[in-house]
Parts: structure tokens; sequence; C-alpha cells
């Protein structure tokens, strides 16, 4: 806590008061921005937690059939099979505000060139590679979900960590700073006050003892 170096005038002390309204208002709704956006972060955590379980052990499912097909196909057979996609994807991001938080909203936008999404004929390849394909052609939305709800916890964290910076340097430095230094000015002013009275009762009394001695 220290005192600002402004001159003790009626004039700073309306000022010093105007500023002390305005940041201890200004703390009231940064600390409400900041329990709001911790109240939204802890959701997207528990959100992003539990679509991450479910994405991961569909992952591991999918993997597990791609094991199980390349363990009975040739690495020849294998490529070929995957050499051309039936399907183009593209991405298309766009924001939301979350608490003036600007999260990105993603999706794919798929385009298909056949009716199968098996890039490959069936004779020479093994079921397990079409479930394998399946589960990553069924598990891709909830990858892309995945990414957008980490990216907003990453930038939700971000803001909280600058909100509680600027509500703790107007709890701790600015607010006590301004009732600091208008604490000074009053004592100051009261000062000047006492010291204007008995200037004035000094003059009064010489004033009352020269009229005295006049009679």
């Amino acid at each position: 806590m220290a005192k600002l170096n402004v001159n003790p005038t009626r004039m700073e002390l309306t000022k010093l008061k105007a500023r002390l309204k305005t940041a201890v208002r200004g703390h009231k709704l940064l600390k409400d921005k900041q329990d709001e956006l911790m109240r939204k972060f802890i959701e997207m955590v528990r959100k992003n937690q539990k679509l991450r379980v479910s994405v991961e052990k569909q992952l591991e499912a999918g993997f597990k059939d791609f094991l199980l097909a390349r363990a009975m196909m040739s690495d020849q057979t294998l490529e070929e099979a995957l050499m051309y996609p039936t399907e183009k994807i593209s991405l298309e991001i766009t924001k939301r505000n979350i608490m003036s938080v600007n999260v990105p909203e993603m999706k794919f936008i798929r385009d298909s060139e056949g009716g199968s999404i098996h890039p490959y004929g069936f004779n020479d390849t093994s079921a397990d590679l079409d479930d394998a394909i399946e589960t990553l052609h069924d598990i891709m939305p909830q990858l892309l979900k995945l990414a957008e709800v980490e990216k907003a916890c990453m930038l939700m964290a971000d803001e909280i960590e600058r909100t509680r910076r600027r509500v703790n340097a107007l709890e701790y430095m600015t607010i006590p700073d301004l009732q600091e230094t208008i604490r000074f000015i009053r004592m100051k002013l009261d000062e000047n006050e006492r010291a204007s009275i008995t200037r004035l009762m000094k003059v009064k009394a010489m004033m009352e003892a020269k009229e005295a001695a006049g009679q």
C-alpha cells in the first residue's frame, strides 16, 4: 500500500474518490467474470474428460482391428488397399464468444466420391480392416470435437489467469493505494482547516486586544 504522488487539494480528493468508485466497481465486475469463467471452465474440463475417455476407447478398438488386419494381410496388399481414399475432408472453423473468450467451433466437410467409405474391393482384404476403417470414420467427428473442447479449455485458462491478475492488481494495489491517498489528503485538509481556524482566532484576539487598548 503506497500513497500516490498528488497534491492534497479538494479537487484531487474529488478525482480520487471517483477513481476509487470506478476501481471498486471494476473489481466487482472482474471478480464476477472470474467466477463465471471458472464455472464454465470446470464444465468444459469435465466435458473434455468424458469425451477423451470415449474417444480413446473407440480408438483402441479401431487400432486393435487394424493390427489384426495387418497380421492377416501383406504390407503391399494393405498399402494398395488404402492408397486411394474415396472421401475428401476439409475443415470449417468458426468462433463463438464465451465470456469474452473466442473459442473455436470446428466441423468436417466431407466430399465422398463413392457410396462406400472403403477404398478397396473385399476379395483380398480382411474384415478386420473393414471394422477399423468404419471405426475411424465414425470417430473422426468426436476427435474434432475433442480438439475443439481442449482448445477452448486452453483459451479459457489463459483468460482466467489474465482476469485473476487484474483482480489482484485492483484488490491489493490500486484500491488500497487510492484509499491511502484519500486518507492522506483528508488528513492534510483537516490540518489546513485547523491551522486556518487557529490563525483566524489569533487575528480576532489581536483585533479585540487592539480595540480594548484604544478605549
